[in-house]
């Protein structure tokens, strides 16, 4: 659901998305870790991808995914890259496990899950236990339960920077 409901607003909002993964063909989507919620079909892989490709880019949480993803070294460089733009980056529960791995959460305020709390703040970043959290250029979030503030957020976030990037 973390990865879906922000897809399917951005989706909503005139927006183009592309599912980036370590491997081709489909990744098991989960609900809550736990339960299976059928798969979805990967369009491109990390390795293939650059951060220039792309406006803003949707770090969805669960605890399988950014636990396999943020000890990735090609993962982890494309999402340091990204950041190095300046560009928007989204983040929700344990997603800014990817943020940590890049090294880019010093000096910023974070939401997250709160078993994330003591990395982010070993990590340098101010950890906040609140529905929404806009610093520069991230929007981060705790939790499902915060998926509605999130998506609007996030479409704010990236349609501002689409603006402000276009020609």
């Amino acid at each position: 659901m973390e990865l879906e409901q922000p897809r399917g607003a951005l989706y909503g909002a005139g927006a183009r998305t592309e599912l980036l993964s370590l491997h081709p063909g489909e990744i098991q989507a989960r609900q809550f870790d736990l339960v299976s919620a059928g798969t979805l079909p990967v369009d491109r892989l990390v390795t293939d991808a650059a951060a220039d490709d792309y406006d803003a880019l949707l770090l969805p949480g669960g605890t399988v995914n950014p636990d396999t993803m943020r000890i990735d070294p090609a993962a982890v460089a494309f999402v340091r890259e990204f950041v190095t733009t300046g560009r928007s980056v989204a983040a929700i529960c344990h997603g800014p496990w990817m943020l940590l791995a890049a090294d880019a959460v010093r000096g910023r305020r974070i939401a997250s899950w709160p078993s994330l709390q003591n990395d982010l703040r070993n990590a340098g970043a101010e950890w906040v236990d609140e529905e929404v959290v806009v610093d520069g250029q991230f929007t981060t979030s705790r939790s499902p339960a915060d998926l509605p503030a999130f998506c609007a957020a996030i479409i704010e976030q990236f349609a501002a920077a689409h603006v402000a990037g276009a020609p």
